[in-house]
């Protein structure tokens, strides 16, 4: 057994010289100490642990040596583009990539003072775990380590016209709330801090946020308590979305009438859906149809639809204990000035219907499905109120929630955010 341990031991070492790869020799290196801890007698538990804290310790070795390796190409990419180098870079980029697929976030090539007298050296990020926890303050410390003024940003090449980073700061938080505008399309602004650091400092300013909180909640978002802020509190407290339509999809069979002579009865398959269109001022749209989504959520953009069978009204939102958000709205049809006109003619009939006010109650819960928060809402209460104008009594009219109420599933309509009309 000795013998065989030798020879084996010599061929690993015979290639392992004749190889200069580095990491044909990491791996090389591992699997020596690998076959070396398997080959030692061991007894019981504690060799089974020995052999998992070696092949963890291993392990941990093995990625790190990979991450380093990784920086050095990807530093080394960087320095090549700089250079003009872009095939080059791109090379050296994709071994990077392959070694560790995330190391673009993992470092921080940052210039150090002398780095353009040095040839363009970099320093790697002094986190151990190259993760940098509060984004928005290291952006901060950046830019106010370039200079006593510094600028939201700079731009990468040479203009004859002025640039955005000209304007002074007051003027591009106005255009920020421009660019979330009225509607409150808070993913425009996630996708304008993707531009650079100062957008996205721009992009987190809190009064931003305070605002469209505001817009939502109105008084009862005065407190942070328990958010640590006002962006964590609109992404994360339930509410419902105003950048799409809620649908409801409800089919079931009916029986038809039976056939003159008797031989079959006719069974009809029937279809409809309902839709529910909310908007941050509190004004909601409600509509049932039998039409589909495609030829429908187009005339929901605004309140404004010309659609003869739309509902509209008001909606709020309620909390109670347990964390359980609810949706409550009341609509109603629109007002018809024909009918007056109509009445006014002396054709009409002599004894007319009394005047009453048709008004729905809906109520629903407010659920996350799927991967998308806060796209589910489920029915808990429908209800008709008719208001006679003449006596001032209201007839109220519970509806039972069976199989033909079925949830209303969020989807988004990229349409409806595509303008602004107004600020935040």
């Amino acid at each position: 057994m000795a013998d065989e341990n030798a020879d084996i031991e010599g061929t690993v070492e015979d290639e392992d010289e004749s190889s200069d790869d580095p990491d044909l020799q990491l791996e090389l290196n591992v699997f020596r100490a690998q076959w070396m801890s398997e080959l030692k007698p061991s007894s019981g538990a504690s060799g089974t642990s020995n052999r998992l804290l070696q092949a963890k310790s291993l392990r941990k070795a093995q990625e790190i040596a990979r991450e380093e390796k990784a920086t050095e190409l990807f530093l080394r990419a960087v320095q090549e583009e700089q250079n003009g180098a872009v095939y080059e870079a791109i090379k050296f980029y994709r071994m990077a990539m392959q070694l560790v697929p995330d190391i673009e976030f993992k470092i921080n090539y940052s210039r150090p003072p002398d780095a353009d007298r040095g040839g363009g050296n970099y320093m790697e990020d002094s986190d151990a775990d190259g993760e940098i926890e509060d984004l928005l303050a290291y952006f901060e410390q950046q830019l106010s380590v370039e200079g006593s003024f510094p600028k939201i940003c700079t731009p990468e090449v040479e203009m004859t016209q002025v640039h955005i980073s000209a304007l002074p700061r007051e003027i591009l938080m106005y255009i920020f709330r421009w660019v979330v505008s009225s509607d409150l399309d808070m993913r425009a602004l996630e996708q304008l801090s993707l531009v650079c650091r100062g957008f996205y400092i721009c992009a987190r300013d809190p009064e931003i946020w305070r605002l469209a909180c505001l817009r939502v909640w109105g008084r009862k978002c005065t407190k942070l308590v328990p958010f640590t802020s006002w962006r964590e509190m609109f992404l994360q407290r339930p509410r419902v979305r105003f950048d799409g339509v809620y649908i409801s999809k409800t089919s079931y069979i009916r029986q038809g009438e039976e056939s003159l002579d008797g031989f079959y009865r006719a069974w009809h398959h029937v279809e409809y859906y309902r839709y529910l269109r909310f908007f941050p001022d509190g004004h909601v749209i409600m509509l049932t149809t039998p039409e589909e989504p495609l030829s429908v959520v187009p005339r929901l953009r605004t309140r404004n639809t010309r659609m003869d069978s739309v509902l509209l009204g008001h909606f709020r939102l309620s909390q109670e204990t347990g964390n359980q958000t609810k949706v409550f709205a009341v609509v109603c049809k629109k007002k018809d000035e024909k009918a007056t006109d109509f009445q006014r003619n002396r054709f009409c009939r002599r004894n007319p219907a009394p005047e009453a006010e048709h008004s729905f109650h809906v109520g629903l819960a407010l659920s996350s499905g799927g991967h998308q928060s806060f796209s589910k809402l489920v029915w808990i209460h429908h209800s008709c109120h008719i208001t006679y104008k003449l006596t001032g009594e209201t007839v109220v009219t519970t509806f039972d929630l069976d199989r033909m109420y079925t949830p209303f599933f969020f989807a988004r309509v990229k349409s409806y955010t595509a303008f602004s009309e107004q600020p935040l």
